[in-house]
């Protein structure tokens, strides 16, 4: 069981897609980390060494990466700073929509929370009842 960055990766996967389990870890940059290290990519989580591990371990906090915790705390505090400076971005975090531009009328309708009925959804059912 690899625990990096706090993070139990799976044991089946690939260390190369495993990696990207760490919030802040994409695929490029897994790739590059086990360049850097000298891991195989095809090696499974459950078939690494102790050392490899611990290279890993070591390349990543190297790296100097906002990683996990510290990374999800800046995106936070860049949002919370849109709302404070009642930019538009913000409001529209503030609001739970969309926020890059997307349209509402019909792709969002689940956030905004009128989710489309059928028509005539609950006439006949209330027409039995009396």
């Amino acid at each position: 069981m690899a625990r990096i960055a706090g993070v139990t990766l799976p044991k089946d996967k690939r260390i190369e897609a495993a990696l990207t389990y760490i919030y802040g870890i994409g695929a490029s940059v897994s790739q590059r980390i086990l360049r850097q290290t000298g891991v195989n990519a095809d090696t499974r989580v459950n078939d690494l060494t102790d050392d490899e591990v611990q290279k890993l371990r070591e390349a990543i906090e190297k790296s100097g990466m906002k990683i996990e915790g510290e990374l999800k705390r800046d995106v936070l505090a860049n949002i919370k700073r849109l709302k404070d400076i009642g930019a538009y971005r913000g409001t529209r975090h503030a609001k739970h929509l969309p926020v890059r531009g997307q349209r509402t009328k019909t792709n969002t309708r689940t956030v905004r929370g009128n989710v489309r009925k059928t028509a005539g959804s609950g006439r006949k059912a209330a027409d039995q009842k009396t």
